[in-house]
């Protein structure tokens, strides 16, 4: 395969840095000292006006006067330098640079123009560029030392991405003292162009780096974000501290209860729970996770037991699990048994397990090594407590032998200072996940718990909703149209039921009036009891003019209660925003519980759908959880069972349990709905009332706005839908039925069986390699796709054992977003049956419909059936540009 885009920033084979020179506590002279001492192998150029030489090495005056077009140039001089250096760098082919000019503000509008010039000619050329920033980055794990760092780096291999040069530093200053390593550390600055989202799509694929810590104050690429972060957490641990969490409350604004209620950090915490990121909350949090997270810690739950020789310090620990929702359950009734029949009679038997605070070394072993045993039990956190009779040492020496023989989480509190500390080095040196204060370990036991649940919300990736009926999209897109087209972008409540109405989701009958009379009429036809209310253009919450009246019971008081209701909305509105009123059945449901859905629109990451408790009262309780569409049936449960009022949806004293399914088929068509329409911005289902029979939506409001009509089907979304418009069944040349369909997650399975039934000849010209099976990294990359940039089409027939892939082809967008590289394989015993033509052919549908205008490959020189494949489907075959053993291909769509 192709080396990534970014290897000449992280894999380069030269670097020159300009600006590089001997004045002692310049830029230049640090990062120039660190590639030398750090061992960098590959060619290093000094570029000084003034120096024939800079610490030894001869240097140039120019990088026009450099021998050879180096990978990546390092700029650490005056940012008034920097767009000459740019346009330099450009016209020499240098594809890679770092800028760290100790100068640059980067706030003010003055910096801020002469970035967009930098990045105008910097896209012109095709360089990529990292910064601008204090730091600069550290490839650890290539001797490529780039930073403006005065420490020690271990090689190691987590990877650092940070959003700031001070953190960056505190967190490796922290790592030098605690003997923790790095494979990369990167500090984007002001990311002017290469962002998180593209560091880390770098890094899910470098064998060097095995786990992630994310430093980040804002996102410019959220859907690059959340495919890169996805594909790594299927892999590798990713943890991510966010800085930012409170929205300024002048920007609270929002028209929908929905936007009023929702914050930007609920909107990220969403993002990162669904893309299997453990979140932390302070530097200490990352600290702790990235020890734990680092090493091979797993657990399957939150059930906690504490075993401790001092219940004081134990109930420390205890204390702080309920804070955090950590459960702490009953022993076994085997292992309270058991530690009855083991410990002295004044010991605990339960959790908390009190051992006494004369336990030797060899009570505790036992008795951890009984509870770790225990079914209950997922975790394990020891307290040790220097007391009289106790050995420090031996007990720890004990623990570091029973961490070996459990695939449990086995977690260390030595509490205490001088008389612990030997102990406490010791099982830092073994690799065990101690800590100083019970309460912290505590929290690590939360945040690995979290991080597994997170891993759970990952690999859900909704596939169509199936025997579903399809929505009617023609009164969709009729209705939203014509709104647009009278120039507002509220729908009045019958056009917003209409629009959930066109969805299946249950509403409620709503007749208009435009008098007093009428509205009697309407409750005639209708029955009583009715609920009438206000309808005006432009107004969201019609309570807030006493615009809405309940349980109306006679004719009289329909018509009062109307003519009251019109004269209140034209002294408050005026009279031409009144349309008249909307009169509805009242509910009436014995039962009923009150919800709200909502949606809304982030703007770094698109729609996002909340569920929680309804009624005038939402933004009072403020009971809400959210979650990003697309949904599935167990991301639906989920968002249900965040909030506080799902205990009311389950029975209670009188009151049967609601129709869970119709509650979470409401959320699984309001995530089709955003999906599908991307003109809606907002939305508000409050009150949808719920009870054991069902649901039905009481009142509705929806906000829309026109979109791009050149935009992608799906470009609203951070999370791209399963794309089940490409879907086809066909047949092979034989007549077999075939389908040909976006490859799923769940086909990891099948993908396995498919490459290990491949020749070595097929397997070698596909993967220029004779690999029998493809690594897990390779696998998760080949299955969990985004949509937006990325796609792979499997033809599948049904075999002997069920369902067999039998070819797939698949592109890549480049960073151009205009073109993408392909590659294609075909099960040998089905070669020359047409398969070839059909799935590529797909694969250009896919490639138009996401705008694409060019495919490309690269195919063996050697590979000489593929060749004339390719020149068969309109490929022009070019010389490789990096290997005579290659040959490039390139299609215009």
């Amino acid at each position: 395969m192709k080396p990534h885009y970014l290897s000449p920033l992280f894999d380069p084979r030269s670097v020159a840095v300009v600006g590089a020179s001997e004045t002692p506590g310049a830029v230049g002279t640090t990062v120039f000292a660190n590639l030398l001492d750090g061992g960098y192998t590959g060619k290093l150029f000094p570029v000084n006006l003034h120096h024939e030489q800079v610490q030894g090495v001869a240097a140039f005056k120019s990088l026009a006067r450099l021998p050879m077009v180096v990978d990546l140039v390092i700029i650490t001089t005056p940012a008034k330098t920097l767009m000459d250096l740019i346009e330099e760098s450009g016209r020499r082919g240098i594809k890679a640079a770092v800028i760290m000019s100790c100068d640059f503000v980067g706030t003010d509008k003055k910096s801020q123009i002469l970035l967009e010039k930098i990045m105008e000619r910097a896209r012109h050329y095709g360089l990529r560029i990292i910064g601008p920033t204090v730091f600069g980055l550290c490839r650890v794990s290539a001797k490529l030392m780039a930073g403006n760092y005065q420490g020690k780096l271990k090689n190691g291999s987590m990877a650092l991405v940070s959003q700031s040069s001070s953190i960056t530093s505190a967190i490796l200053d922290w790592a030098e003292s605690h003997d923790v390593g790095f494979s990369s550390v990167v500090s984007l600055g002001s990311a002017v162009d290469v962002d998180v989202g593209e560091v880390l799509d770098y890094l899910v694929a470098d064998p060097k780096t095995q786990s992630i810590l994310l430093y980040i104050e804002d996102l410019h690429e959220a859907r690059t974000f959340m495919s890169a972060v996805r594909a790594a957490a299927r892999s590798k641990p990713v943890m991510a501290l966010k800085v930012g969490r409170y929205n300024d409350a002048s920007a609270a604004h929002g028209r929908t209860h929905s936007e009023r209620l929702i914050g930007r950090d609920d909107v990220f915490d969403a993002a990162l729970k669904r893309a299997g990121v453990l979140r932390l909350r302070s530097i200490n949090q990352l600290f702790t996770a990235a020890k734990v997270l680092n090493g091979t810690f797993k657990t399957k739950g939150r059930r906690l037991a504490i075993v401790t020789n001092g219940i004081g310090a134990g109930m420390m620990a205890v204390d702080r699990a309920r804070d955090l929702h950590v459960q702490l359950p009953e022993l076994s009734s085997a292992t309270v048994a058991w530690l009855a029949k083991n410990l002295p009679a004044q010991a605990s038997r339960n959790n908390p397990v009190d051992i006494l605070g004369d336990a030797s070394p060899e009570r505790f072993k036992l008795v951890v090594e009984a509870v770790l045993a225990d079914p209950n039990i997922d975790g394990v956190l020891v307290v040790f407590t220097p007391q009289a009779g106790t050995d420090h040492l031996r007990t720890a020496e004990a623990m570091i032998a029973l961490k070996k023989t459990s695939d449990k989480p086995l977690l260390m509190a030595w509490i205490g200072g001088k008389k612990v500390d030997a102990s406490r080095k010791l099982l830092v040196k073994a690799g065990c996940a101690s800590f100083s204060a019970p309460e912290h370990a505590v929290e690590v036991f939360y945040s690995l718990a979290a991080w597994q649940h997170n891993q759970q919300l990952l690999l859900q990736t909704p596939a169509p909703l199936g025997e579903w009926e399809a929505p009617d999209m023609e009164t969709a897109h009729m209705v939203i149209d014509k709104v647009l087209a009278d120039g507002r972008s509220l729908l009045d409540e019958i056009e917003s039921k209409a629009i959930l109405r066109a969805f299946h989701i249950p509403v409620a009958m709503t007749v208009r009036a435009n008098s007093a009379d009428d509205a009697v009429n309407a409750a005639m036809g209708m029955g009583l009891p009715v609920v009438l209310k206000i309808d005006a253009v432009d107004l969201m919450h019609k309570t807030d003019i006493d615009g809405v009246v309940l349980n109306l019971n006679s004719l009289i008081a329909v018509a009062s209660e109307a003519n009251k209701m019109l004269s209140r909305a034209h002294d408050k509105l005026g009279v031409d925003r009144v349309r008249g009123l909307t009169v509805q059945p009242m509910h009436g449901k014995k039962h009923a519980r009150e919800l709200m859905v909502g949606v809304v629109n982030d703007s770094a990451f698109g729609p996002v759908i909340s569920f929680g408790a309804g009624g005038i009262a939402v933004e009072v309780f403020n009971d809400l959880a959210v979650s990003l569409p697309p949904l599935n049936d167990y991301l639906a449960e989920h968002l249900i069972r965040r909030t506080r009022i799902k205990k009311m949806l389950a029975s209670f004293r009188n009151q049967p349990a609601v129709n869970i399914e119709a509650v979470k088929n409401v959320l699984l068509r309001v995530s089709e709905m955003v999906c599908e329409l991307p003109q809606i911005k907002q939305l508000d289902i409050n009150p949808l009332i719920s009870d054991e029979n069902g649901v039905i939506a009481v009142d509705a409001s929806i906000i829309v706005a026109a979109v791009d009509s050149k935009a992608g089907r799906y470009a609203h979304m951070a999370i791209h839908p399963y794309p089940s418009h490409l879907m086809q069944l066909t047949q092979l040349k034989t007549g077999m039925p075939m389908i040909l369909r976006p490859i799923r997650p769940e086909d990891a399975d099948l993908l396995i069986q498919f490459v290990s039934r491949l020749s070595d000849e097929t397997r070698y010209n596909r993967y220029m390699s004779v690999l029998k099976s493809l690594p897990q990294s390779l696998l998760a990359r080949f299955t969990h796709l985004d949509y937006a940039r990325e796609m792979a089409i499997a033809a599948t027939v049904q075999a002997g054992q069920g369902e067999q892939i039998i070819g797939v082809a698949r592109y890549t967008a480049n960073p151009d977003k205009d073109s993408c590289e392909f590659a294609v394989v075909i099960d040998d015993a089905w070669q020359g049956k047409g398969l070839g033509n059909r799935l590529m052919e797909a694969l250009f549908t896919a490639a138009r419909d996401m705008g694409l205008s060019t495919i490309e490959g690269e195919v063996l020189t050697s590979n000489k059936t593929m060749l004339a494949f390719m020149k068969h489907l309109g490929f022009t075959i070019q010389t490789h540009p990096e290997d005579n053993g290659l040959k490039w291909v390139v299609k215009e769509l």
